[in-house]
Protein backbone atom coordinates (compact mmCIF):
# COMPACT_ATOMS: atom_id res chain seq x y z
CA UNK A 1 0.00 0.00 0.00
CA UNK A 2 1.37 3.41 -0.96
CA UNK A 3 2.17 6.09 1.61
CA UNK A 4 -0.65 8.24 0.24
CA UNK A 5 -3.22 5.46 0.48
CA UNK A 6 -2.37 4.85 4.13
CA UNK A 7 -3.57 8.33 4.98
CA UNK A 8 -6.63 7.96 2.74
CA UNK A 9 -7.56 4.85 4.71
CA UNK A 10 -7.21 6.90 7.89
CA UNK A 11 -9.58 9.51 6.40
CA UNK A 12 -12.17 6.85 5.54
CA UNK A 13 -12.20 5.18 8.96
CA UNK A 14 -12.09 8.57 10.69
CA UNK A 15 -15.17 9.76 8.78
CA UNK A 16 -17.06 6.65 9.88
CA UNK A 17 -15.84 7.03 13.46
CA UNK A 18 -16.96 10.66 13.37
CA UNK A 19 -20.50 9.57 12.52
CA UNK A 20 -20.45 6.95 15.27
CA UNK A 21 -19.32 9.25 18.07
CA UNK A 22 -21.24 12.33 16.96
CA UNK A 23 -24.50 10.40 17.16
CA UNK A 24 -23.85 9.93 20.88
CA UNK A 25 -24.15 13.68 21.55
CA UNK A 26 -25.80 15.27 18.50
CA UNK A 27 -29.21 15.09 20.19
CA UNK A 28 -28.17 17.24 23.15
CA UNK A 29 -29.08 20.58 21.55
CA UNK A 30 -31.98 18.94 19.68
CA UNK A 31 -33.43 17.34 22.80
CA UNK A 32 -35.67 20.22 23.96
CA UNK A 33 -37.18 20.60 20.45
CA UNK A 34 -37.46 16.85 19.93
CA UNK A 35 -39.06 16.34 23.36
CA UNK A 36 -41.67 18.97 22.57
CA UNK A 37 -42.48 17.71 19.04
CA UNK A 38 -42.78 14.05 20.03
CA UNK A 39 -44.31 14.77 23.45
CA UNK A 40 -41.65 12.54 25.00
CA UNK A 41 -41.75 11.82 28.71
CA UNK A 42 -38.67 12.21 30.93
CA UNK A 43 -38.10 8.44 30.80
CA UNK A 44 -38.49 8.32 26.99
CA UNK A 45 -36.09 11.25 26.67
CA UNK A 46 -33.39 9.41 28.63
CA UNK A 47 -33.88 6.24 26.55
CA UNK A 48 -33.72 8.21 23.28
CA UNK A 49 -30.27 9.37 24.36
CA UNK A 50 -29.17 6.20 26.17
CA UNK A 51 -30.29 3.39 23.84
CA UNK A 52 -27.52 4.12 21.35
CA UNK A 53 -24.38 3.95 23.54
CA UNK A 54 -25.76 1.08 25.63
CA UNK A 55 -26.45 -1.20 22.65
CA UNK A 56 -23.13 -0.26 21.04
CA UNK A 57 -21.25 -1.15 24.22
CA UNK A 58 -23.13 -4.44 24.54
CA UNK A 59 -22.55 -5.55 20.95
CA UNK A 60 -18.94 -4.41 20.48
CA UNK A 61 -17.18 -7.49 21.93
CA UNK A 62 -19.24 -9.95 19.88
CA UNK A 63 -19.18 -7.99 16.64
CA UNK A 64 -15.46 -7.29 17.00
CA UNK A 65 -14.87 -11.04 17.06
CA UNK A 66 -17.22 -11.47 14.10
CA UNK A 67 -15.07 -8.95 12.20
CA UNK A 68 -12.01 -11.13 12.83
CA UNK A 69 -13.97 -14.07 11.43
CA UNK A 70 -15.53 -12.42 8.35
CA UNK A 71 -12.94 -9.75 7.58
CA UNK A 72 -12.80 -6.16 8.77
CA UNK A 73 -13.54 -4.57 5.39
CA UNK A 74 -16.71 -6.63 4.98
CA UNK A 75 -17.95 -5.78 8.47
CA UNK A 76 -17.06 -2.12 8.05
CA UNK A 77 -19.02 -1.75 4.82
CA UNK A 78 -21.99 -3.77 6.12
CA UNK A 79 -22.07 -1.53 9.18
CA UNK A 80 -22.15 1.55 6.96
CA UNK A 81 -25.23 0.19 5.15
CA UNK A 82 -27.07 -0.54 8.42
CA UNK A 83 -26.09 2.84 9.85
CA UNK A 84 -27.32 4.71 6.76
CA UNK A 85 -30.67 2.89 6.72
CA UNK A 86 -31.18 3.50 10.45
CA UNK A 87 -30.38 7.20 9.99
CA UNK A 88 -33.24 7.49 7.51
CA UNK A 89 -35.58 5.74 9.95
CA UNK A 90 -34.58 8.01 12.81
CA UNK A 91 -34.92 11.19 10.73
CA UNK A 92 -38.57 10.49 9.95
CA UNK A 93 -39.58 8.72 13.18
CA UNK A 94 -43.23 9.57 13.97
CA UNK A 95 -43.05 8.81 17.71
CA UNK A 96 -40.68 8.42 20.63
CA UNK A 97 -40.92 4.63 20.42
CA UNK A 98 -40.04 4.65 16.72
CA UNK A 99 -37.07 6.93 17.39
CA UNK A 100 -35.79 4.67 20.18
CA UNK A 101 -36.06 1.67 17.83
CA UNK A 102 -34.15 3.54 15.11
CA UNK A 103 -31.47 4.49 17.63
CA UNK A 104 -31.06 0.80 18.52
CA UNK A 105 -30.55 -0.03 14.82
CA UNK A 106 -28.07 2.84 14.54
CA UNK A 107 -26.19 1.24 17.42
CA UNK A 108 -26.04 -2.10 15.59
CA UNK A 109 -24.46 -0.42 12.56
CA UNK A 110 -22.03 1.50 14.76
CA UNK A 111 -20.98 -1.65 16.64
CA UNK A 112 -20.30 -3.39 13.31
CA UNK A 113 -18.05 -0.53 12.15
CA UNK A 114 -16.24 0.62 15.26
CA UNK A 115 -13.87 -2.32 15.93
CA UNK A 116 -12.90 -2.30 12.26
CA UNK A 117 -11.79 1.34 12.40
CA UNK A 118 -8.95 0.71 14.85
CA UNK A 119 -8.13 -2.72 13.43
CA UNK A 120 -7.70 -1.21 9.96
CA UNK A 121 -5.42 1.49 11.39
CA UNK A 122 -3.29 -1.11 13.16
CA UNK A 123 -2.99 -3.21 9.99
CA UNK A 124 -2.31 -0.22 7.75
CA UNK A 125 0.29 1.64 9.82
CA UNK A 126 3.29 -0.55 10.62
CA UNK A 127 5.72 2.18 11.68
CA UNK A 128 5.46 2.80 15.45
CA UNK A 129 5.62 6.60 15.26
CA UNK A 130 3.16 6.76 12.37
CA UNK A 131 0.84 4.40 14.22
CA UNK A 132 1.01 6.53 17.40
CA UNK A 133 0.17 9.64 15.37
CA UNK A 134 -2.68 7.81 13.57
CA UNK A 135 -4.07 6.65 16.94
CA UNK A 136 -3.86 10.27 18.07
CA UNK A 137 -5.96 11.30 15.06
CA UNK A 138 -8.40 8.47 15.84
CA UNK A 139 -8.71 9.56 19.48
CA UNK A 140 -9.06 13.22 18.46
CA UNK A 141 -11.99 12.28 16.23
CA UNK A 142 -13.48 10.16 19.03
CA UNK A 143 -13.28 12.88 21.67
CA UNK A 144 -13.67 15.93 19.44
CA UNK A 145 -16.49 14.36 17.44
CA UNK A 146 -18.47 13.54 20.57
CA UNK A 147 -17.90 17.07 21.84
CA UNK A 148 -18.80 18.56 18.44
CA UNK A 149 -22.18 16.79 18.38
CA UNK A 150 -24.12 19.58 20.14
CA UNK A 151 -22.58 22.16 17.77
CA UNK A 152 -23.68 20.22 14.69
CA UNK A 153 -27.12 19.69 16.21
CA UNK A 154 -27.50 23.37 17.02
CA UNK A 155 -26.42 24.44 13.53
CA UNK A 156 -28.88 22.10 11.82
CA UNK A 157 -31.78 23.04 14.11
CA UNK A 158 -31.25 26.69 13.30
CA UNK A 159 -32.45 26.02 9.74
CA UNK A 160 -34.07 22.55 9.66
CA UNK A 161 -36.27 20.22 11.73
CA UNK A 162 -34.84 17.88 14.36
CA UNK A 163 -34.71 14.92 11.95
CA UNK A 164 -31.93 16.64 10.04
CA UNK A 165 -29.43 15.64 12.75
CA UNK A 166 -29.84 12.06 11.50
CA UNK A 167 -30.41 12.75 7.82
CA UNK A 168 -26.99 14.41 7.54
CA UNK A 169 -25.42 10.97 8.07
CA UNK A 170 -26.68 9.59 4.77
CA UNK A 171 -24.43 11.46 2.27
CA UNK A 172 -21.37 10.77 4.45
CA UNK A 173 -22.27 7.06 4.51
CA UNK A 174 -22.59 6.98 0.71
CA UNK A 175 -19.20 8.66 0.23
CA UNK A 176 -17.53 6.36 2.78
CA UNK A 177 -19.05 3.27 1.12
CA UNK A 178 -17.72 4.29 -2.29
CA UNK A 179 -14.26 5.11 -0.96
CA UNK A 180 -14.12 1.89 1.06
CA UNK A 181 -14.91 -0.26 -1.96
CA UNK A 182 -12.13 1.43 -3.95
CA UNK A 183 -9.37 1.90 -1.36
CA UNK A 184 -9.65 -0.59 1.51
CA UNK A 185 -7.57 -3.73 1.07
CA UNK A 186 -9.58 -6.95 1.14
CA UNK A 187 -8.09 -9.30 3.73
CA UNK A 188 -9.77 -12.65 4.38
CA UNK A 189 -11.04 -13.29 7.87
CA UNK A 190 -10.22 -16.26 10.03
CA UNK A 191 -13.17 -18.63 9.58
CA UNK A 192 -11.92 -20.75 12.47
CA UNK A 193 -12.55 -17.94 14.97
CA UNK A 194 -15.73 -18.65 17.02
CA UNK A 195 -18.43 -16.04 17.46
CA UNK A 196 -20.04 -15.90 20.90
CA UNK A 197 -23.45 -14.37 20.24
CA UNK A 198 -24.72 -15.62 23.61
CA UNK A 199 -21.96 -13.76 25.46
CA UNK A 200 -22.66 -10.56 23.54
CA UNK A 201 -26.35 -10.74 24.46
CA UNK A 202 -25.46 -11.44 28.09
CA UNK A 203 -23.28 -8.35 28.46
CA UNK A 204 -25.86 -6.17 26.69
CA UNK A 205 -28.68 -7.40 28.95
CA UNK A 206 -26.45 -6.82 31.96
CA UNK A 207 -25.61 -3.25 31.04
CA UNK A 208 -29.18 -2.29 30.16
CA UNK A 209 -30.55 -3.87 33.34
CA UNK A 210 -28.15 -2.06 35.65
CA UNK A 211 -28.55 1.31 33.94
CA UNK A 212 -32.35 0.97 33.88
CA UNK A 213 -32.27 0.40 37.65
CA UNK A 214 -30.17 3.55 38.15
CA UNK A 215 -32.58 5.62 36.07
CA UNK A 216 -35.66 4.20 37.78
CA UNK A 217 -34.28 5.19 41.18
CA UNK A 218 -33.78 8.77 39.97
CA UNK A 219 -37.51 9.26 39.34
CA UNK A 220 -39.70 11.35 41.61
CA UNK A 221 -41.78 8.28 42.55
CA UNK A 222 -39.56 5.29 41.68
CA UNK A 223 -40.80 1.74 41.50
CA UNK A 224 -38.52 -0.02 43.95
CA UNK A 225 -39.69 -3.40 42.70
CA UNK A 226 -38.89 -2.54 39.05
CA UNK A 227 -35.51 -1.10 40.03
CA UNK A 228 -34.59 -4.13 42.13
CA UNK A 229 -35.74 -6.57 39.42
CA UNK A 230 -33.78 -4.72 36.71
CA UNK A 231 -30.64 -4.55 38.83
CA UNK A 232 -30.88 -8.22 39.78
CA UNK A 233 -31.35 -9.23 36.12
CA UNK A 234 -28.49 -7.00 34.96
CA UNK A 235 -26.09 -8.11 37.71
CA UNK A 236 -26.92 -11.78 37.12
CA UNK A 237 -26.33 -11.43 33.38
CA UNK A 238 -22.94 -9.75 33.96
CA UNK A 239 -21.87 -12.40 36.49
CA UNK A 240 -22.82 -15.20 34.10
CA UNK A 241 -20.99 -13.36 31.29
CA UNK A 242 -17.77 -13.09 33.32
CA UNK A 243 -17.89 -16.76 34.35
CA UNK A 244 -18.59 -17.82 30.77
CA UNK A 245 -15.64 -15.80 29.49
CA UNK A 246 -13.27 -17.23 32.11
CA UNK A 247 -14.17 -20.78 31.03
CA UNK A 248 -14.12 -20.06 27.29
CA UNK A 249 -11.19 -21.15 25.13
CA UNK A 250 -11.82 -18.13 22.88
CA UNK A 251 -13.35 -15.45 25.14
CA UNK A 252 -14.80 -12.17 23.91
CA UNK A 253 -12.84 -10.48 26.72
CA UNK A 254 -9.78 -12.03 28.34
CA UNK A 255 -10.00 -10.63 31.86
CA UNK A 256 -6.36 -11.51 32.55
CA UNK A 257 -5.46 -8.43 30.49
CA UNK A 258 -6.72 -6.28 33.36
CA UNK A 259 -3.90 -7.61 35.56
CA UNK A 260 -1.56 -5.32 33.60
CA UNK A 261 -1.72 -1.91 35.38
CA UNK A 262 -1.19 -0.06 32.08
CA UNK A 263 -4.19 -1.79 30.54
CA UNK A 264 -6.48 -1.27 33.54
CA UNK A 265 -5.38 2.36 33.95
CA UNK A 266 -6.10 3.01 30.28
CA UNK A 267 -9.57 1.47 30.58
CA UNK A 268 -10.36 3.48 33.74
CA UNK A 269 -9.21 6.69 32.06
CA UNK A 270 -11.27 5.99 28.94
CA UNK A 271 -14.36 5.30 31.06
CA UNK A 272 -14.16 8.43 33.19
CA UNK A 273 -13.02 10.77 30.38
CA UNK A 274 -15.84 9.68 28.07
CA UNK A 275 -18.38 9.77 30.91
CA UNK A 276 -17.35 13.26 32.00
CA UNK A 277 -17.44 14.54 28.42
CA UNK A 278 -20.91 13.38 27.46
CA UNK A 279 -22.46 13.77 30.92
CA UNK A 280 -21.32 17.37 31.41
CA UNK A 281 -22.20 18.30 27.82
CA UNK A 282 -25.70 16.84 28.23
CA UNK A 283 -26.60 18.98 31.24
CA UNK A 284 -24.66 22.05 30.06
CA UNK A 285 -26.35 22.19 26.64
CA UNK A 286 -29.77 21.97 28.32
CA UNK A 287 -28.84 24.74 30.74
CA UNK A 288 -27.78 27.01 27.90
CA UNK A 289 -31.14 26.62 26.19
CA UNK A 290 -33.68 26.10 28.96
CA UNK A 291 -32.19 28.34 31.67
CA UNK A 292 -30.24 30.98 29.77
CA UNK A 293 -32.52 31.07 26.73
CA UNK A 294 -29.95 30.50 23.97
CA UNK A 295 -31.05 29.03 20.65
CA UNK A 296 -29.77 25.54 19.69
CA UNK A 297 -27.19 27.13 17.36
CA UNK A 298 -26.00 29.59 19.99
CA UNK A 299 -25.75 26.80 22.56
CA UNK A 300 -23.74 24.69 20.13
CA UNK A 301 -21.33 27.54 19.40
CA UNK A 302 -20.77 28.16 23.11
CA UNK A 303 -19.77 24.49 23.49
CA UNK A 304 -17.40 24.74 20.51
CA UNK A 305 -14.21 25.33 22.60
CA UNK A 306 -14.46 21.75 23.92
CA UNK A 307 -14.24 19.91 20.55
CA UNK A 308 -11.76 22.37 19.05
CA UNK A 309 -9.34 21.89 21.94
CA UNK A 310 -9.87 18.10 21.86
CA UNK A 311 -9.08 18.00 18.13
CA UNK A 312 -5.80 19.82 18.83
CA UNK A 313 -4.87 17.67 21.84
CA UNK A 314 -5.24 14.28 20.10
CA UNK A 315 -2.51 14.57 17.44
CA UNK A 316 -0.19 16.49 19.79
CA UNK A 317 -0.50 13.74 22.39
CA UNK A 318 0.07 11.12 19.69
CA UNK A 319 3.32 12.84 18.73
CA UNK A 320 4.40 13.02 22.38
CA UNK A 321 3.59 9.41 23.30
CA UNK A 322 6.78 7.83 21.91
CA UNK A 323 8.78 10.19 24.14
CA UNK A 324 6.65 10.64 27.28
CA UNK A 325 5.53 7.87 29.62
CA UNK A 326 1.80 7.14 29.13
CA UNK A 327 1.16 7.18 32.91
CA UNK A 328 2.23 10.80 33.17
CA UNK A 329 -0.08 11.82 30.35
CA UNK A 330 -2.98 9.79 31.78
CA UNK A 331 -2.63 11.29 35.24
CA UNK A 332 -1.83 14.82 34.05
CA UNK A 333 -4.68 15.01 31.55
CA UNK A 334 -7.27 13.81 34.08
CA UNK A 335 -5.96 16.26 36.66
CA UNK A 336 -6.00 19.09 34.11
CA UNK A 337 -9.59 18.27 33.15
CA UNK A 338 -10.74 18.18 36.77
CA UNK A 339 -9.09 21.51 37.59
CA UNK A 340 -10.57 23.09 34.44
CA UNK A 341 -14.06 21.89 35.39
CA UNK A 342 -13.58 23.28 38.90
CA UNK A 343 -12.62 26.65 37.40
CA UNK A 344 -15.68 26.48 35.15
CA UNK A 345 -17.89 25.76 38.16
CA UNK A 346 -16.62 28.90 39.85
CA UNK A 347 -17.37 31.00 36.76
CA UNK A 348 -20.39 29.28 35.15
CA UNK A 349 -22.83 31.98 36.29
CA UNK A 350 -20.58 34.85 35.24
CA UNK A 351 -19.88 36.53 31.87
CA UNK A 352 -19.56 34.20 28.89
CA UNK A 353 -15.95 35.14 28.18
CA UNK A 354 -14.90 34.02 31.66
CA UNK A 355 -16.05 30.40 31.41
CA UNK A 356 -15.10 29.77 27.76
CA UNK A 357 -11.43 29.38 28.70
CA UNK A 358 -12.02 26.62 31.31
CA UNK A 359 -14.17 24.81 28.72
CA UNK A 360 -11.31 24.89 26.22
CA UNK A 361 -8.84 23.58 28.82
CA UNK A 362 -11.32 20.84 29.71
CA UNK A 363 -11.56 19.83 26.03
CA UNK A 364 -7.78 19.73 25.69
CA UNK A 365 -7.45 17.57 28.80
CA UNK A 366 -10.11 15.14 27.62
CA UNK A 367 -8.55 14.86 24.15
CA UNK A 368 -5.15 14.10 25.68
CA UNK A 369 -6.66 11.61 28.15
CA UNK A 370 -8.49 9.65 25.47
CA UNK A 371 -5.43 9.50 23.20
CA UNK A 372 -3.18 8.32 26.04
CA UNK A 373 -5.81 5.79 27.13
CA UNK A 374 -6.05 4.34 23.61
CA UNK A 375 -2.28 4.00 23.41
CA UNK A 376 -1.96 2.45 26.89
CA UNK A 377 -4.63 -0.15 26.10
CA UNK A 378 -3.34 -1.08 22.64
CA UNK A 379 0.37 -1.17 23.47
CA UNK A 380 0.00 -3.14 26.71
CA UNK A 381 -1.82 -6.03 25.00
CA UNK A 382 0.08 -8.80 23.20
CA UNK A 383 0.06 -8.62 19.40
CA UNK A 384 -2.15 -11.69 19.08
CA UNK A 385 -4.79 -10.03 21.29
CA UNK A 386 -4.79 -6.65 19.57
CA UNK A 387 -8.33 -7.08 18.23
CA UNK A 388 -9.64 -7.95 21.68
CA UNK A 389 -7.81 -4.95 23.16
CA UNK A 390 -9.40 -2.70 20.52
CA UNK A 391 -12.86 -4.01 21.45
CA UNK A 392 -12.24 -3.40 25.16
CA UNK A 393 -10.99 0.11 24.38
CA UNK A 394 -14.06 0.97 22.33
CA UNK A 395 -16.40 -0.60 24.90
CA UNK A 396 -14.72 1.63 27.49
CA UNK A 397 -15.55 4.75 25.51
CA UNK A 398 -19.12 3.71 24.72
CA UNK A 399 -19.81 2.36 28.20
CA UNK A 400 -18.26 5.48 29.70
CA UNK A 401 -20.60 7.60 27.62
CA UNK A 402 -23.59 5.48 28.59
CA UNK A 403 -22.70 5.63 32.27
CA UNK A 404 -22.04 9.36 32.01
CA UNK A 405 -25.53 9.87 30.62
CA UNK A 406 -27.18 7.41 33.00
CA UNK A 407 -25.41 8.32 36.23
CA UNK A 408 -24.93 12.05 35.74
CA UNK A 409 -28.28 12.38 33.96
CA UNK A 410 -30.01 10.46 36.74
CA UNK A 411 -28.19 12.51 39.39
CA UNK A 412 -29.41 15.61 37.57
CA UNK A 413 -33.00 14.35 37.72
CA UNK A 414 -32.69 13.36 41.38
CA UNK A 415 -31.22 16.70 42.45
CA UNK A 416 -33.72 18.66 40.35
CA UNK A 417 -36.65 16.75 41.83
CA UNK A 418 -35.35 17.39 45.35
CA UNK A 419 -34.85 21.12 44.71
CA UNK A 420 -38.08 21.76 42.79
CA UNK A 421 -40.59 22.66 45.50
CA UNK A 422 -43.91 24.02 44.24
CA UNK A 423 -45.65 26.44 46.66
CA UNK A 424 -48.53 24.93 48.62
CA UNK A 425 -51.92 25.57 47.10
CA UNK A 426 -50.65 25.98 43.53
CA UNK A 427 -52.55 23.64 41.22
CA UNK A 428 -49.88 22.16 38.95
CA UNK A 429 -49.31 18.64 37.69
CA UNK A 430 -46.64 16.65 39.57
CA UNK A 431 -44.73 16.16 36.29
CA UNK A 432 -43.26 19.63 36.87
CA UNK A 433 -40.87 17.98 39.34
CA UNK A 434 -39.70 15.36 36.82
CA UNK A 435 -37.69 17.61 34.49
CA UNK A 436 -37.20 21.24 33.54
CA UNK A 437 -38.65 20.57 30.08
CA UNK A 438 -41.95 19.35 31.52
CA UNK A 439 -42.05 22.14 34.10
CA UNK A 440 -41.71 24.81 31.39
CA UNK A 441 -44.35 23.14 29.21
CA UNK A 442 -46.76 23.01 32.17
CA UNK A 443 -45.93 26.58 33.14
CA UNK A 444 -47.00 27.74 29.69
CA UNK A 445 -50.55 26.54 30.43
CA UNK A 446 -50.88 28.50 33.70
CA UNK A 447 -52.05 32.07 34.29
CA UNK A 448 -49.33 34.67 33.70
CA UNK A 449 -48.34 35.19 37.35
CA UNK A 450 -48.17 31.52 38.22
CA UNK A 451 -46.42 30.73 34.93
CA UNK A 452 -43.52 33.07 35.72
CA UNK A 453 -43.28 31.77 39.29
CA UNK A 454 -43.15 28.10 38.28
CA UNK A 455 -40.65 28.75 35.48
CA UNK A 456 -38.39 30.70 37.86
CA UNK A 457 -38.53 27.98 40.50
CA UNK A 458 -37.81 25.27 37.92
CA UNK A 459 -34.80 27.10 36.47
CA UNK A 460 -33.39 27.73 39.95
CA UNK A 461 -33.81 24.04 40.81
CA UNK A 462 -32.08 23.07 37.58
CA UNK A 463 -29.12 25.32 38.38
CA UNK A 464 -28.73 23.74 41.81
CA UNK A 465 -28.75 20.29 40.22
CA UNK A 466 -26.29 21.44 37.54
CA UNK A 467 -23.74 22.44 40.17
CA UNK A 468 -24.08 19.04 41.86
CA UNK A 469 -23.58 17.15 38.57
CA UNK A 470 -20.44 19.09 37.60
CA UNK A 471 -19.03 18.62 41.12
CA UNK A 472 -19.61 14.85 40.82
CA UNK A 473 -17.78 14.79 37.47
CA UNK A 474 -14.84 16.65 39.04
CA UNK A 475 -14.68 14.15 41.90
CA UNK A 476 -14.62 11.20 39.47
CA UNK A 477 -11.83 12.73 37.37
CA UNK A 478 -9.65 13.50 40.38
CA UNK A 479 -10.31 10.08 41.94
CA UNK A 480 -9.19 8.21 38.80
CA UNK A 481 -6.18 10.53 38.43
CA UNK A 482 -5.18 9.54 41.96
CA UNK A 483 -5.65 5.85 41.19
CA UNK A 484 -3.43 6.11 38.11
CA UNK A 485 -0.78 7.89 40.20
CA UNK A 486 -0.87 5.13 42.83
CA UNK A 487 -0.57 2.43 40.17
CA UNK A 488 2.34 4.31 38.61
CA UNK A 489 4.13 4.51 42.01
CA UNK A 490 3.61 0.79 42.55
CA UNK A 491 5.62 0.18 39.38
CA UNK A 492 8.53 2.35 40.45
CA UNK A 493 7.17 5.72 39.40
CA UNK A 494 6.18 5.01 35.82
CA UNK A 495 4.75 2.52 33.36
CA UNK A 496 7.65 1.02 31.54
CA UNK A 497 6.73 0.46 27.90
CA UNK A 498 7.48 -3.14 27.03
CA UNK A 499 8.64 -3.61 23.44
Amino acid sequence: MSHQNRWLVLCIVSSALFLIVIDMTVLYTALPTLTHDLAATATEKLWIVNAYPLVVAGLLPGLGTLGDRLGHKRMFMAGLVVFGAASLGAAFAPSSAALIAARVLLAVGAAMMMPATLSLIRLTFTDEKERAFAIGIWAAVASGGAALGPVVGGLLLEYFWWGSVFLINVPVVLLALTASALLLATRPGDASRPWDLVGSVQVMVGLIGVVYAVKELSKRDPSWIAAAAAFALGAAALIVFVRRQRRSAAPLIDFSLFADPRFSSGVATALVASGALVGVELVFSQRLQLVLGYSPLEAGLLILPIPLAAFVAGPLTGLALPWVEPARILMGSLLLTGVALAAFLLAYDGPTGVWLTPLAVMGFGLGAAMTAASSAIMLSAPEERAGMAASVEEVSYELGGALGIALLGSLMSLLYTSAMIVPAGMAIAPQARDSLDEALMLAATLPAGQSVQVATLARAAFDQAFVGVVAAAIACLLLVAGLVWNVSRSRGGSFVRER
